[in-house]
């Protein structure tokens, strides 16, 4: 054990108590003192005590356990996912359950990112790096993917949705798919994006007509509306994404200070402790604070990858280009939200918005990456033999 605690990364311990003070500050300048969320930012530390917690003992714990019970952790994380459909809406969506025990809300939706990840890794271990078949493997993996994905869109959930198919093209990338395969589904993928974006603009009228009369999604046609056709959409539906963009604008190079920011402490940017932390930073600490913030962001992803570089076995590189993609979806998405290239979904900026859920995920999935640091420098054949893929015979 000692020379496991010795081995610990500590460029992503301190990386990580940044990113928690980051956390804290900018959720206490945006709370500090108001009705509501007043002493946010003990509940946050509270949060935070908890996710060290499980990032120390998910550093200790042998990951390949996890991948070989990744089953019934995916057949578990299915059951929440059903469980929480039928619990009462919570800003238009179903996604929370309530542990009055420990006084959180699981967001199973949130959970089942790294849920995902263990399942995926644990079957393209199977590959033995050969390269993955179209009908043997990329059809049955993007299933796995696509049961959560549905049932999630259904919970009107849009953003943790699209973040299994990230985590899908990530793995599979990563897995060995043909480049023909990975060709064609860019081609697919980029198509159909394309098209439904022009065809949301020429034909807006008939799209929201389509959105809101026949699917019942009022809410997708405020999220879309402000990003594809700012000009044609109600206050209501840009007062957020054109609020924050001002006050990200006014923040400058330096920002306007600590607790000083005009929009953020006036409260004209929704949700600002929560989704649209990234604007409380880049109005009161300008470009330098944002892009410092990233530069963290950058550092952690990188000894992520030297990590899996690194490691000697098959499941822990999978298991990291998993996390990492879940992660820079996110930074992305979050962002971009806000500086007019992405949809807002309603994503949280990984270790810095307020939520337990996403602490507690994020914090697991650093526990499991240091995992795989301290355990995956063995070499594979003195350890527990995975089940191997092979062929099927052929046929005379």
């Amino acid at each position: 054990m000692l020379e496991k605690i010795k081995k610990i990364d500590g460029v992503i311990v301190v990386i990580l108590v940044l990113l928690m003070a980051v956390s804290i500050t900018s959720i206490y300048s945006v709370t500090n003192g108001t009705e509501t969320f007043d002493g946010s930012h003990i509940q946050m530390l509270k949060y935070y005590g908890l996710g060290f917690i499980a990032f120390i003992g998910l550093s200790f714990l042998d990951y390949r356990l996890l991948l070989k019970n990744a089953l019934y952790i995916y057949l578990f994380g299915i059951g929440l996912l059903v469980l929480v459909s039928f619990t009462e809406s919570k800003n238009g969506a179903k996604g929370w359950l309530e542990l009055p025990v420990v006084g959180l809300s699981l967001q199973p939706a949130e959970l089942f990112k790294l849920i995902l990840i263990l399942f995926l890794a644990s079957m393209l271990i199977w590959k033995n790096k050969d390269r993955l078949t179209f009908w043997l493997d990329i059809v049955p993996l993007t299933l796995i993917a696509l049961v959560p994905f549905g049932i999630v869109i259904l919970q009107n959930d849009l953003g943790n949705a699209l973040s299994y198919a990230i985590i899908l093209m990530g793995l599979l990338w990563i897995g060995n798919i043909k480049f023909t395969h990975a060709l064609i589904g860019l081609v697919l993928i980029g198509g159909s994006a394309f098209a439904g974006i022009t065809s949301y603009i020429q034909y807006h009228d008939q799209a929201v007509s389509f959105i809101e009369d026949k699917l019942g999604r009022d809410h997708l046609v405020k999220r879309f509306d402000p990003w594809l056709v700012p000009e044609l959409a109600s206050k209501d539906a840009s007062y957020h994404t054109k609020n924050a963009q001002l006050a990200i604008a006014s923040g400058g190079m330096v920002g306007e200070g600590y607790m000083e920011g005009t929009s953020v402490q006036a409260g004209k940017v929704p949700y600002t402790y929560s989704d649209a932390i990234f604007v409380q930073i880049a109005e009161e600490f300008g470009f330098l604070g944002s892009a410092g913030v990233l530069l963290l962001f950058f550092i952690l992803i990188h000894r992520m990858v030297l990590i899996a570089l690194e490691c000697k076995q098959r499941g822990g590189p999978l298991i990291i280009v998993g996390v990492v993609a879940m992660l820079l979806y996110q930074i992305l998405e979050n962002i971009g939200a806000f500086i007019g290239l992405m949809p807002l979904t309603g994503i949280t900026l990984p270790f810095i918005s307020f939520g337990g859920t996403s602490i507690l995920i994020n914090m697991s999935s650093m526990g499991i990456v240091m995992s795989v640091h301290l355990y995956g420098e063995e070499e594979e054949d003195d350890l527990p033999v995975y089940p191997r893929y092979s062929p099927p015979p052929k046929l005379l």
